[in-house]
């Protein structure tokens, strides 16, 4: 049976629910300190037993130990039969503990007893019904602390059964005496640590101080999240993932810290995945059982560490979407505000948003991720939330956004990036308009054919004034007083003339530039712009008609950028659909590129 995950319990505050677990981990961590300072095992187990029916409606019904044999808890296993059996199942699972069966108990399980030195018997563990992942995993480590306790306290009555000989013997006596004090001040010292909530750094000190080795706490992906000690690398070595990941797989395999190279490592793991790694960097070899008992515990911590920390968040990230989405759609009261400034946020400020599109072949979540690591790199802030294809953030600076276009395209590796940016909010409530306007400069970029760019609403020229305008009736009489005859014929054939008369007059007529745009030969674009002057009727070399048929392109793609916006005000900007390619066009018929 794996590890299992201290989940958050269905329908309960999650908060509430985190502070709950983190106390039943403290009280059996201070729960270890009392049994480690026992030296009875009647007592250790009278212990433990009272911990288990803590936890839930589960007993311990005894243990079996292989050098001193059964010990029993419960009455019912005091019987010859009820013992033989118990003694044999447990042969049966060996190692491994497992389910075992007695009485009429629901659910019972043989959990094993571990130390340095391998497996040393198992404890039998009874309830009514199988314990829910969090209980299971209180349990796993009320077991572990059990085991250290029992084989201190096997340790010490076997140094009391040998007392005569070790009195002949005062150096191996001082030497046993000063593990066992030193395995005190191990538990002690993390034990501290964990309840403080020193984190990872913390407890990469603690085992420092311990062992006096050089540690480095490392997650999954081996990116250093800790150090401490001398001789920290500038640039902190990482292998390649798939020698990672064998690494990881062989000591989950082995349940125990293992050596690699010139480090021994221990996995943090509560839960099925790995979360970190502790290593202690010991090239000379010279780490014995205090430092490995170290480096356990610190491992054991890390995981309890870990999951706080990710499972808090988790939560204030779920906290700051719910913000931003409140923020973006817009809101009548303090909510919102109140949320943002709990999360230390100050919304009096002035913010803008900006739209990050990316390529919608990108891996789920990839663009996210990577706008949030640009965001944190170039202290935009870190209010963001994705949105279908995209991810909207609420800058409270103001920095070249083509830099942080690219630094986005970095973080992604490859690809493209496009980011539209709304106009500056001096409060809250303008916060809808900011990401109206970051979304309908993306679509104007998109509908004018632009390439990757950042683009800013206020930069937007004549696009901007035409966007603004409120009644578009006379845009729409201009556009098709200008482009009428073209528009219709796109609609028929579903050509792309008004796409190519569009670049064509953006490039300032230039025939290169505007063939290499539409990604065509110039005796195509040739044929389209005479297509253009006999449909329309219009001199392209006239410069006041090429003006005018400028000015009119532009409110064309302006009006489809708003239509679209009106219809869809959430989608993700995309090219105008007025006009796709597609087979047949006219200069396909005549046998040329398109």
């Amino acid at each position: 049976m794996s590890a299992v995950p201290i989940p958050v319990p269905e329908g309960r505050d999650p908060e509430l629910a985190l502070r709950d677990q983190l106390s039943s981990l403290q009280g059996l961590l201070v729960l270890s300190m009392l049994m480690t300072g026992r030296n009875n095992e009647e007592q250790i187990l009278q212990l433990a037993d009272n911990a288990v029916r803590s936890i839930g409606r589960y007993r311990l019904e005894g243990v079996h130990l292989q050098d001193l044999g059964w010990r029993a808890t419960a009455p019912s296993c005091t019987r010859p039969e009820v013992r033989a059996d118990l003694e044999a199942q447990c042969a049966a699972i060996r190692s491994a503990g497992g389910a075992v069966a007695t009485g009429d108990a629901g659910w019972a399980w043989a959990f094993a007893l571990r130390s340095l030195k391998g497996n040393f018997g198992h404890l039998i563990v009874t309830g009514d019904c199988e314990p829910s992942a969090s209980q299971l995993f209180l349990l796993r480590v009320l077991v572990q602390q059990t085991g250290v306790a029992l084989a201190n306290a096997d340790l010490h009555a076997r140094e009391r059964a040998s007392g005569e000989e070790l009195r002949t013997a005062n150096t191996v006596l001082a030497d046993l005496v000063g593990a066992l004090e030193r395995k005190t001040a191990i538990h002690d010292r993390l034990t501290r640590v964990a309840l403080a909530g020193e984190g990872p750094a913390g407890i990469a000190r603690a085992v420092h101080e311990l062992t006096d080795l050089p540690v480095a706490v490392e997650d999954r992906h081996g990116n250093l999240r800790a150090w401490a000690g001398p001789g920290r690398a500038d640039h902190y070595p990482k292998g390649p993932p798939a020698s990672r990941e064998a690494l990881l797989s062989r000591v989950l395999r082995e349940a125990r810290p293992i050596r690699d190279g010139g480090r021994l490592i221990a996995v943090a793991n509560p839960r099925d995945d790995v979360l970190g790694v502790l290593a202690l960097v010991d090239p000379a070899g010279r780490a014995g059982e205090a430092e490995l008992i170290a480096l356990e515990h610190g491992a054991t911590v890390l995981a309890m560490e870990l999951a706080r920390l990710r499972s808090l968040a988790e939560t204030e990230l779920r906290l700051r979407r719910d913000v931003v989405e409140e923020l973006l759609v817009g809101t009548d009261d303090g909510g919102a505000l109140a949320r943002a400034q709990a999360l230390g946020y100050d919304l009096e400020r002035p913010y803008r948003v900006l739209v990050v599109e990316g390529d919608r072949a990108a891996p789920d979540d990839g663009l996210l991720h990577a706008v949030r690591r640009a965001a944190r790199d170039l202290g935009i802030g870190s209010l963001l939330v994705p949105r279908g294809a995209a991810v909207v953030v609420l800058s409270d600076a103001e920095v070249a956004w083509e830099r942080f276009r690219a630094r986005i395209v970095t973080e992604l590796g490859s690809g493209h990036c496009r980011i539209g940016v709304g106009g500056r909010s001096e409060h809250p409530t303008n916060l809808p308009r900011s990401y109206r306007e970051a979304r309908l400069a993306l679509k104007l970029h998109r509908a004018a054919r632009g390439g990757d760019r950042a683009v800013e609403y206020d930069e937007l020229g004549v696009y901007q004034l035409l966007a603004e305008v409120e009644d578009t009736a006379g845009i729409e009489r201009y556009t098709r007083r200008w482009l009428g005859a073209l528009l219709d014929y796109d609609a028929r054939k579903r050509s792309q003339l008004v796409a190519t008369l569009t670049r064509f007059l953006e490039t300032g007529g230039a025939y290169d530039a505007t063939a290499q745009s539409l990604a065509v030969g110039r005796s195509t674009l040739r044929y389209r712009l005479q297509r253009i002057r006999d449909i329309s009727g219009h001199d392209l070399t006239d410069a006041a008609t090429r003006f005018e048929l400028q000015l009119a392109a532009r409110a064309w793609h302006t009006l489809v950028a708003l239509r679209e916006e009106r219809d869809h005000p959430s989608s993700d900007p995309r090219p105008p659909a007025s006009h796709p390619p597609r087979p047949g066009d006219e200069s396909q018929r005549r046998g040329e590129r398109p």
